[in-house]
């Protein structure tokens, strides 16, 4: 992502807007070396703000819709867990 300093921003706006369509995205930064604003292709922003299909959609949309998985629990016991010690209470 290319970089403008502000100033140069403000005097070369049409060139700004070429790079930002031609280019992707471009950064404004301040004298300090600040991010202050991201320059957008009308493009880059209608695919970034497009609404997202909800998990619903998606889920019935995968090409795994309709395969008979085996999603049953394991129901047994697991592993034994040794318990931790108690910390030795610290002296004052």
């Amino acid at each position: 992502m290319a970089s403008w300093q502000m100033q140069e921003a403000r005097t070369r706006f049409g060139d700004l807007m070429t790079a930002a369509a031609e280019h992707g995205p471009q950064t404004i930064m301040t004298r300090g070396s600040r991010r202050v604003a991201v320059v957008l292709s009308a493009d880059d922003y209608d695919r970034l703000s497009r609404a997202k299909p909800s998990l619903a959609r998606f889920l019935r949309d995968s090409p795994l819709a309709g395969v008979d998985l085996d999603l049953k629990r394991d129901r047994s016991a697991g592993r034994r867990v040794q318990p931790t010690p108690e910390p030795l209470p610290s002296s004052p």
